[in-house]
């Protein structure tokens, strides 16, 4: 079996680090904690994660210090900064410190999760958004041509399945790096597709 992908969460409000812990744990990912910034620094330089979910305003040292540390030690793991300073200057600092993408509080959990499949500008039309928030809904797990069509044309119809794979092949285009070999859009044999957001 492949290994877990490992998430570091370090955020001082104990509410939104368990949000986001069981989110992300229950999808079959291995999360780490830390509860202020020095914590969640000595975690980041001593461990090995695939993805770093940092906040700002945090006891000991801020999110920005943190990161700026981690780029220093010369650690290139994803940070997704986690805040609620969202002035143009908060998020300025933020990239300046070195992370690679910032959101807002109060968040959804699946924006956190559509920002780290999408850690790149891509343009989809209205109906691959509309396929991607779909399997959103439902990530790591199968959904069904039906409710795909069902969701987003708001119909089901046979004949509309063939359409519905030109999107998806269009949407993995713009999102694998290997459409041929998908980490995020795969396709369940004789069920339908499914998301995996932290890839596989």
């Amino acid at each position: 079996m492949p290994e877990k992908k490992r998430i570091l969460i370090v955020d001082d409000d104990t509410e939104i680090r368990d949000l986001l812990e069981f989110d992300i744990s229950s999808s079959g990912y291995f999360t780490d904690t830390a509860s202020d910034g020095m914590e969640g620094l000595n975690k980041a330089l001593n461990n090995k994660y695939d993805l770093i979910l940092l906040d700002v305003m945090m006891p000991k040292m801020n999110g920005f210090d943190v990161c700026k540390n981690i780029r220093q030690a010369k650690i290139n793991v994803p940070i997704l900064m986690l805040t609620a300073k969202g002035t143009i200057g908060d998020k300025t600092s933020g990239f300046d410190s070195g992370a690679d993408d910032y959101l807002v509080k109060p968040f959804d959990i699946q924006e956190v999760l559509e920002t780290v499949i999408l850690n790149k500008k891509i343009k989809l039309t209205p109906t691959e958004f509309e396929i991607l928030y779909c399997l959103l809904q439902h990530f790591n797990k199968p959904v069904t041509l039906a409710t795909l069509l069902e969701e987003v044309w708001g119909y089901g119809s046979d004949e509309d399945v063939r359409m519905l794979r030109v999107h998806m092949g269009a949407l993995r285009n713009k999102i694998e790096t290997d459409s041929k070999n998908p980490k995020y859009l795969h396709t369940v044999t004789n069920v339908g597709y499914k998301l995996t957001p932290f890839g596989e």
